[in-house]
């Protein structure tokens, strides 16, 4: 009886929503309504209008575009979404509680931006020409670039942070069940048809065609985008090796072509992205288009890698290249977010400035802080932060991602019906294929989404020198040094998120926690995962494959992965005050392209790269 009861209050929320003949009022009554019911289900409240959103130099309005800005991803039908419940449960997937059950942010109500109350990150797409033509559901960079921190019961927002609640891979292993259970249950195929009619219309062998394709897609990449040896836990996920999966095998067709994740990684800060002069932790890309396509590959955007020639529709893709810049221009202008101490505490003066001296000795020399160092100049006097980029040799941390074949010149990877595009070669290096195939989709993107100037194909390249000047050679097998504005709400620490905190990360690795416990709350003592409560949460376990805590190491024997010497207690704390103190002013937003009077990193001799410059192997 409870259950027909919120079915019928939610159907009956729905068609206010969707009535446009209801005052505003109403229907902004009914979307509350529906946000109660759909928490009232488990007994939760999600009182979202009390999250505290730092300055971070973005307007309300800025926030909206970046957390449901379209990018082009096309993971399944937006009615179908919209309609869809939590397999065996009674909530629809698009709930509040479904959202926070695998880590996704809610937010408050938004009738201009979000009408269907969609959590952060999830996106509506609408392809009005081509073979996809349709309305699709889908991720974008806001479901993995924003963080939330939980201290005693207050939530601060950390917009373009690491997103360390989400949780991927049950995500879309609960979504591809989720499917199967409407196809394979003619009453739930029903309820799902029912609820979608709410919202108009619908051909119902039309709509069951459209389910049946979604849940092989959402099928798909789970099956062989997520092909994991153990579930990699919230915060993480091997970007690099799924969208390799999906453009080697999933939409090729080559199913031999698909390769276990084995190297799941926390997503890296967005702030002063567009600024720097590598991308990704390993560094292997320099323009901002290439980093922000890719990224809609691994958000599910769909493409054709199986079509004859390109007039039968191969290299077309549902990536959306105008929204793509649109939030490449929101994000250069994003601020790190600064300490909050009103709430998480105010700074002990004397701790940050034995600190500041204390990163002027063990840390400058790869971490740089703001105003940074800088790169010499691109096209129009552009410049990027340069970061160092230490050799996995060096620093000692997990190399599972270097073992990745993507970094490997040895020929893995089946062309099939493609070898044209390889001079014929039947077995290309997994890199290899994936650079021309990515430059073949972002070619024919880039037409189809209208005519732009030099000045703007240059600026959406991020001003990468064509042919102007000899490029610099491309860090290989490298880690990279990010910035450490912010790095405070950035925590569990590596780029493999092995290290709960801070305090751990200062220590010799093998004092470091071998498993922990990662939950919401957040710790900030020594500066990241509270760990305190040891039975809640994603067990992290530093021994499985992909998860080594070592490097980046503090102690008195030299060797691989020492960067420095042991610490003291007074030390680590020092430190650790001093990152929470930087950046030291709210809204500080870096100029893009550089200040007018630049610290170049070349003319630094304490620079790591000036030291040990990277070159490619």
């Amino acid at each position: 009886m409870r259950d027909n009861l919120n079915f019928q209050m939610r159907e009956s929320c729905l068609s206010i929503l969707f009535k446009k003949s209801e005052p505003l009022r109403v229907v902004f009554l009914g979307i509350v309504s529906c946000l109660f019911l759909s928490g009232a289900t488990l007994g939760q409240t999600y009182q979202t209008e009390d999250i505290i959103f730092l300055d971070q130099a973005w307007s309300k309005q800025d926030r909206a575009e970046y957390y449901w800005g379209s990018q082009g991803s096309a993971l399944l039908s937006y009615d179908v979404y919209l309609a869809l419940r939590l397999a065996g449960s009674d909530e629809l997937f698009n709930s509040p509680v479904v959202a926070d059950e695998f880590g996704l942010l809610n937010d408050q109500p938004d009738l201009k931006n979000n009408p269907d109350s969609l959590p952060v990150g999830v996106a509506k797409s609408v392809v009005t020409v081509g073979q996809f033509k349709g309305s699709y559901a889908g991720l974008t960079c806001a479901a993995c670039h924003t963080g939330q921190i939980q201290y005693k019961g207050k939530q601060i927002r950390i917009d373009g942070g690491f997103a360390n609640r989400f949780d991927l891979y049950a995500w879309i292993k609960a979504l591809s069940a989720s499917l199967d259970e409407v196809i394979n249950e003619p009453a739930k195929f029903s309820e799902l048809v029912q609820r979608a009619r709410v919202r108009g219309p619908v051909d119902e062998q039309e709509f069951r065609n459209r389910l049946v394709k979604d849940a092989v897609n959402v099928r798909e990449h789970f099956q062989r985008s997520f092909t994991v040896p153990f579930p990699p836990g919230p915060g993480r996920t091997d970007g690099l090796e799924s969208i390799s999966n999906s453009i080697t095998s999933i939409y090729t067709g080559i199913p031999e072509n698909s390769r276990p994740s084995i190297a799941p990684v926390k997503p890296p800060f967005l702030w002063n992205a567009p600024h720097a002069a590598w991308v990704e932790w390993s560094g292997v890309i320099d323009n901002p288009l290439h980093r922000n396509f890719g990224e809609t590959l691994g958000v599910f955007a769909r493409y054709d890698l199986t079509s004859a020639t390109p007039e039968s529709g191969l290299f077309e893709s549902t990536t959306d290249v105008k929204g793509l810049i649109h939030l490449e221009g929101l994000l250069r202008r994003l601020a790190p977010p600064m300490w909050p101490a009103s709430v998480l505490g105010e700074l002990d003066q004397g701790r940050v400035k034995a600190g500041a001296q204390l990163f002027d000795k063990h840390c400058v020399e790869c971490h740089s802080t703001y105003p940074y160092r800088w790169s010499d100049t691109r096209k129009k006097n552009m410049r990027n932060i340069e970061n160092a980029m230490v050799s996995k040799d060096v620093i000692g941390t997990d190399d599972a991602q270097m073992l990745n074949a993507i970094f490997s010149p040895a020929p893995t990877t089946q062309t099939g019906h493609l070898s044209g595009y390889f001079k014929d070669q039947t077995v290309v290096p997994r890199g290899m294929f994936n650079g021309v195939m990515m430059s073949l989709l972002i070619g024919r993107s880039v037409k189809s989404a209208g005519t732009f100037t030099q000045d703007q194909i240059q600026d959406m390249n991020g001003y990468v020198n064509f042919g102007a000047e000899p490029r610099k050679p491309a860090p290989r097998l490298s880690y990279k040094a990010s910035t450490r504005d912010g790095t405070w709400s950035n925590g569990p620490f590596l780029h493999n998120g092995s290290v709960p905190n801070l305090y751990e990360l200062l220590l010799p690795a093998s004092k470091r926690s071998k498993t922990f416990y990662i939950g919401r709350d957040f710790d900030p003592i020594k500066l990241g995962v509270d760990t305190s409560e040891q039975a809640r949460g994603y067990l992290f376990d530093t021994s499985l494959i992909g998860n080594s805590n070592a490097g980046h190491s503090f102690e008195e024997q030299p060797g691989k992965g020492v960067i420095g010497p042991a610490l003291t207690e007074t030390e680590r704390y020092a430190l650790i005050e001093y990152v929470k103190s930087i950046p030291d002013r709210a809204g500080l937003v870096t100029p893009y392209g550089g200040p007018a009077a630049p610290a170049l990193a070349n003319d630094d001799p304490g620079w790591y790269n000036s030291k040990h410059p990277y070159a490619p192997k």
